[in-house]
């Protein structure tokens, strides 16, 4: 039915002097930096999206950047993404939840400053009431960047598309670029 992400961190004495925070250099501000993950995270689950709702205020920092972005996506089927990554958590945050008819997902933490890595899975009882729930944990070091070489290395060699390919990074900047220009559908 929807999913739920949030993603941020704090920043630190001096971040509004980081490259992150100069729009020459980085192209833009959260919504680029943490909020881009946010919306392929969403697209890969959801599908393709539309933009319906898209903010980027600085709340807090003294830069041109923004320091927050609020998006509301849909997809075609109705599904919604409401997503929300900010620099002004003050303790770094990962939260993604997937809420089905029956069940929910809810993917927590990165690791290291974000917390152990956890998946709690909660699913509806025909009763309703308390889910029944089931959390595994992943408290070691992370392998993804690893296994996604691998990936996109195996699709080389296979000749095929990769898994998260050019055509997706594009349409993932496609709703970044209209909500920095302030358009909506």
């Amino acid at each position: 039915m929807y999913v739920r992400g949030r993603y941020g961190h704090g920043g630190r004495p001096g971040m509004e002097k980081e490259w992150r925070c100069q729009i020459g250099v980085s192209g833009g501000g959260e919504l680029i930096d943490q909020g881009s993950h946010l919306i392929d995270l969403s697209r890969w689950f959801l599908g393709d999206l539309t933009l319906e709702y898209g903010a980027v205020p600085t709340l807090y920092w003294d830069t041109q950047a923004d320091d927050n972005c609020f998006l509301a996506l849909k997809s075609a089927t109705g599904a919604f993404a409401w997503l929300h990554a900010t620099w002004t958590e003050w303790k770094n945050m990962f939260s993604f939840e997937i809420v089905g008819r029956d069940a929910k997902l809810a993917i927590d933490g990165l690791g290291g400053s974000y917390g152990v890595e956890r998946l709690s899975f909660y699913k509806m009882l025909p009763e309703m009431g308390p889910p029944e729930t089931t959390i595994w944990e992943y408290p070691f070091s992370d392998t993804s960047w690893d296994r996604e070489f691998r990936e996109f290395e195996a699709a080389l060699t296979e000749g095929r598309r990769p898994l998260g390919d050019i055509e997706d990074a594009f349409a993932n900047l496609e709703i970044v670029d209209q909500v920095y220009r302030g358009r909506t559908s």
